[in-house]
């Protein structure tokens, strides 16, 4: 099964630089940023000198490191209109992890902690050439790789995102995820700077006082991830009466999370850095079949066989994505095996694509276990497991066996300190022989208060496995 979406706005020929200095003109006073913790504000003039400081720089990569992200948001900005490579690193990054990126790099490369490093223009002009941000993946299915996005790839997602979530100058979205990931510079910031709207910059998610810093900010739209959903998912939901809807990202949402939201309009996202971040979404009139990730949104998605061969529709198989926004090799031409001869890259993701055009996914492809010949897709049981109201968060893993292979073992977080983790586990087991076959049932059940997570929340099951095969050898 094949599919594609444009679904980008106009626009597409200018570049970063020329719309920023169009905001400048036409917009000059609105607010594009505000802090959520203080009354830090920048508007759209502020934006304009900043591509002539980066350029002042006098190097060819900038390492982007603020803490602050406000900060990091301008040099971000600054560093790709200035024509320069763009690399967003973790604020608290040490001083040798710095020293070995920046070696990755053929030129020169310089660490930017701070806006106010960005040195005065004087005679520096921008290099007229486009920038691109530099980022390497998480690593979920084995070592980090570099992912080299060019400035219209970035501008190309994010003017579609932006058409997708109808975004507008009146929208004022609210941003709490680390803006050295993809998700954050391109669907919070750059597609906000394509509709000329405001972002809320926050540090990081709160639980406490959350709705109200909603209703005292006016946000419009809330960017979050699975993890930020299901810890508010606990309390009575109280979106205030501005809401538009709440976009999900980064990892599957789970239903029970999904359902406590209930009349507040979810928009659940499917993406990867390799695709500058979005690759489907769901429609905001809340049409998708339960359990999808939407539709191509800016880019071509395919379902094949392990052999290549194209599946019928409905068929689970391997993904393989290709479009403007995709790139065409990684960063020093590593793993040059996951293209095709016709620009097609293999996500590593399995899924399925319905007769309507509806992605749904059922995991990575090295997160599936394969007990005796028989396929374990986790999602089929953390959704089991999450059916118990006790239980925040839920994972299943491969654990080696020396007669099956793999099998199922689940790791699940309660919701809460005062959940006795021993009756809990017993409980889940019992549920899990209920409802589930006895292939699928985890053989072993931990109740864990906390589990290895990226920057973003996502869970790296990756290191689970690891640790589970060091356990067993």
């Amino acid at each position: 099964m094949s599919l594609s979406a444009d679904g980008s706005s106009g626009g597409d020929g200018e570049t970063l630089a020329e719309l920023i200095a169009r905001r400048g003109i036409e917009d000059p006073d609105a607010v594009f940023l505000e802090d959520a913790r203080s009354e830090r504000v920048i508007r759209y003039r502020d934006l304009v000198e900043l591509p002539a400081r980066a350029a002042a720089l006098g190097a060819e990569a900038v390492l982007i490191a603020p803490e602050d992200p406000i900060d990091f948001a301008l040099v971000y900005l600054a560093v790709l209109a200035a024509g320069l490579r763009a690399a967003p690193v973790a604020p608290d990054s040490s001083a040798a992890a710095l020293e070995t990126l920046a070696g990755q790099f053929p030129g020169s490369a310089v660490v930017v902690r701070a806006l106010d490093e960005l040195p005065a223009a004087a005679h520096a002009a921008p290099s007229g050439e486009r920038g691109s941000a530099v980022l390497f993946t998480s690593g979920s299915t084995g070592t980090p790789k570099g992912v080299e996005l060019s400035e219209e790839q970035l501008l190309h997602v994010a003017r579609a995102v932006a058409a997708h979530n109808e975004l507008s100058p009146e929208d004022r979205g609210y941003n709490p995820l680390p803006l050295f990931h993809i998700n954050a510079e391109v669907v919070a910031l750059l597609a906000t700077l394509v509709a000329g709207g405001t972002l809320v910059l926050d540090r990081r998610f709160h639980r406490t006082g959350f709705w109200e810093l909603m209703r005292e900010r006016r946000v419009t739209w809330i960017n979050a991830v699975p993890a930020i959903l299901a810890i508010l998912a606990k309390e009575p939901v109280e979106a205030p009466r501005g809401l538009r809807f709440i976009r999900s990202a980064s990892a599957p949402l789970p239903d029970p999370v999904a359902a406590a939201f209930d009349g507040v309009p979810l928009i659940v996202s499917y993406g990867m850095t390799e695709a500058a971040s979005q690759i489907t979404a769901t429609p905001l009139d809340g049409s998708a079949p339960r359990g999808s990730v939407g539709r191509a949104v800016g880019a071509e998605l395919e379902v094949r066989d392990d052999d290549g061969a194209l599946l019928p529709a409905a068929s689970v198989g391997l993904i393989w994505i290709r479009g403007r926004g995709v790139i065409s090799h990684y960063f020093g031409d590593v793993a040059a095996d996951r293209f095709d001869k016709d620009g097609w890259l293999r996500t590593g993701d399995l899924g399925s694509v319905d007769a309507d055009g509806f992605v749904t996914l059922v995991g990575r492809s090295d997160d599936v276990i394969n007990r005796g010949g028989e396929l374990v897709y986790p999602a089929d049981v953390e959704d089991v497991l999450l059916g118990d109201a006790r239980v925040r968060e839920a994972v299943v893993v491969a654990k080696p066996d020396e007669v099956l292979g793999q099998v199922p073992v689940a790791f699940v977080i309660p919701d809460g300190d005062e959940t006795d983790a021993e009756s809990l586990r017993v409980a889940l087991l019992e549920r899990a022989a209920a409802e589930l076959p006895r292939h699928l049932r985890p053989v072993e059940l931990t109740v864990t208060d906390e589990l290895p997570r990226a920057a973003t929340g996502k869970v790296q099951r990756a290191r689970i496995r690891a640790a589970l095969q060091e356990d067993d050898a």
